[in-house]
C-alpha cells in the first residue's frame, strides 16, 4: 500500500514538474520570439546588403539571425542551416515562427522570414530592405516550403 502510494506521488510530481515546465518554456519562447519580432522592426527600412548581418545593412537570414540575437538566442548564418538544425517544423503559424521559402520545392531554402501574426512576415527584401509583407504575397506564397519553431 506504502509502495503505491509512493508511486502515485512521483507519477503526480513528474506530471506537476512537466506541465510548469511547459508553462515555463512557452513564457520564454513568447519572450523569445517577442523580443526578436521588435527588433525586427526596429529595422523597418535597413536597406538590403548580400551576407550583411548588422543595421547598416541585412540580408534574409542576417535579419532573423540579428533579432534572434538580440533576444539571447543563437542561429545559424544561413536560411537553410537554421532550416535543417533549428527549432522543429509545424504546419499551423504562431508569432516568432521562421519561415522558409526556396525557388522550388525541391530545392534548398534560400530565404526566411519572421512570421508576425494578422498573415504578415518581417523580412529582408533584396529590393526593398527590411519590410512587413503578407504571407499571401504573390512571389513568395507559391516559394513557402515550411515554417520552424524556435
Amino acid at each position: 500500500m506504502l509502495k503505491n502510494l509512493i508511486a502515485a506521488l512521483v507519477i503526480t510530481a513528474t506530471i506537476t514538474t512537466s506541465l510548469f515546465a511547459t508553462a515555463g518554456d512557452k513564457a520564454e519562447a513568447a519572450y523569445y520570439h517577442t523580443k526578436a519580432i521588435s527588433v525586427a522592426k526596429a529595422n523597418l527600412g535597413v536597406p538590403y546588403r548580400y551576407g550583411g548581418i548588422t543595421p547598416r545593412g541585412f540580408d534574409c537570414s542576417g535579419l532573423v539571425k540579428y533579432s534572434f540575437g538580440q533576444a539571447g538566442k543563437v542561429l545559424p548564418r544561413t536560411a537553410a542551416d537554421m532550416y535543417y538544425t533549428k527549432g522543429y517544423r509545424v504546419s499551423s503559424l504562431q508569432v516568432g515562427d521562421l519561415m522558409f521559402f526556396a525557388p522550388t520545392k525541391a530545392s534548398r531554402p534560400d530565404h526566411v522570414a519572421i512570421y508576425i501574426g494578422a498573415g504578415k512576415m518581417v523580412m529582408a527584401s533584396s529590393s526593398k530592405g527590411v519590410i512587413i509583407t503578407y504571407t499571401s504575397n504573390s512571389y513568395w506564397k507559391p516559394r513557402y516550403i515550411g515554417a520552424k519553431r524556435i
